[in-house]
């Protein structure tokens, strides 16, 4: 049987449980054997926006999946079947913005075509999907799984057609997955970090004294 990969790309400023427990519904409910985070030096849909450095941003997505990352039995501690967290400095490592298709077709030559890969986004993603560099060759090139967020249920799938063949559309249909609705968001913990508000239970204990460590988001939301 072939494995089952999905790459979790985003910036990740900071990683809080809300991308960490999507990322276990996903694994759970599409059986994936492996979750890559990719955190991003440059998101294209970012760009001019102050993001962390992206070595802390890298270290603190390492600290939140220590616990699951190649644990000794091989099983999620979160989960009862085989599935491990991983991440990936290769969207770090790279110049320029961080295509989604650059970075699938990399994966793709790195873990060859007897992988099935896949792409996890939210819905609000999706609706966003027709601004993507060279979408339709990235519909074709992984199965993208769509995992719903707060707010963000409505997916428009009409105006997916300005850019996407009937097949392709199907096939994202097809890749919706429903997810518990955590609604914490990086920028409401950044915010509250700037308050001096507590971010208890929105962020991993590590995370959050990684956060305070270094004195992050004291200065930009």
């Amino acid at each position: 049987m072939s494995q089952r990969i999905a790459l979790f790309g985003g910036s990740f400023d900071p990683i809080h449980h809300g991308h960490l427990i999507v990322a276990r519904s996903v694994a759970e409910r599409v059986s994936l054997d492996k979750v890559i985070f990719l955190p991003s030096a440059l998101p294209p849909h970012k760009q001019g926006e102050a993001l962390a450095d992206p070595a802390h941003r890298a270290a603190m997505v390492a600290l939140a999946i220590q616990s699951e990352a190649q644990p000794a039995n091989g099983v999620c501690q979160s989960a009862s079947r085989l599935c491990r967290f991983e991440m990936s400095d290769f969207d770090l490592m790279r110049s320029g913005p961080s295509y989604t298709i650059d970075t699938i077709e990399h994966f793709r030559r790195t873990l060859g075509r007897e992988v099935e890969l896949h792409w996890i986004i939210g819905a609000d993603s999706l609706n966003e999907l027709t601004g993507w560099h060279r979408v339709a060759e990235l519909v074709d090139a992984c199965r993208i799984l769509t995992a719903s967020r707060p707010g963000s249920d409505a997916i428009d799938w009409t105006s997916l057609r300005s850019a996407l063949s009937e097949s392709r559309i199907e096939k994202l249909r097809r890749g919706v997955t429903e997810t518990p609705r955590i609604d914490i968001s990086s920028t409401d913990v950044r915010r509250r970090v700037q308050r001096n508000q507590s971010i208890l239970r929105l962020v991993p204990d590590s995370v959050a004294h990684y956060i305070q460590k270094h004195s992050l988001y004291h200065t930009h939301t």
